[in-house]
């Protein structure tokens, strides 16, 4: 389950990073009758700070050529400190040939055609899945099932 504005404090989220927006609404087109919010990132720091605040996110990477090198790197180093984190990498057409080796570094999934998307949403909406909740008191499980949902 993904942050919703109901659930702040659920530890996974969907991040896109990328320069342009171009995937983000893609993706958020994709996936908009499952409710999951897309948290638009612009650089790689911010990855860092925002799996730091959710460890179980699922994170969309665009690839720009001069960023190889430093995604190879990047890829393990957020998988080793964060292992319950996903990453798919999406790029343009003439990258399409550094698929594996991206893999290979830790990327799920790999696209260069937002008519891929449905695939990656597949992936996204079953990382989700499996994300256990957060833990919570017996009282907040309590007043989170009610249907008004909230603890006053």
């Amino acid at each position: 389950m993904f942050v919703t504005p109901e659930n702040k404090t659920n530890p996974s989220r969907l991040l896109v990073c990328e320069r342009t927006g171009r995937w983000a609404a893609a993706l958020r087109r994709e996936l908009a009758d499952s409710g999951l919010r897309v948290w638009e990132l612009r650089t790689w720091d911010d990855c860092d700070s925002e799996l730091a605040a959710a460890p179980a996110s699922f994170l969309v990477l665009e690839l720009a050529p001069r960023r190889l090198a430093a995604a190879l790197a990047a890829l393990p180093r957020w998988r080793k400190g964060y292992p319950a984190m996903r990453a798919a990498v999406v790029a343009e057409r003439d990258l399409a040939s550094c698929e594996w080796l991206l893999r290979e570094a830790g990327a799920v999934h790999f696209l260069c055609s937002p008519r891929q998307l449905g695939a990656l949403a597949r992936i996204v909406l079953r990382h989700a899945a499996q994300v256990p909740p957060p833990h919570q008191t017996l009282s907040q499980r309590l007043w989170a099932g009610l249907p008004w949902g909230r603890e006053a």
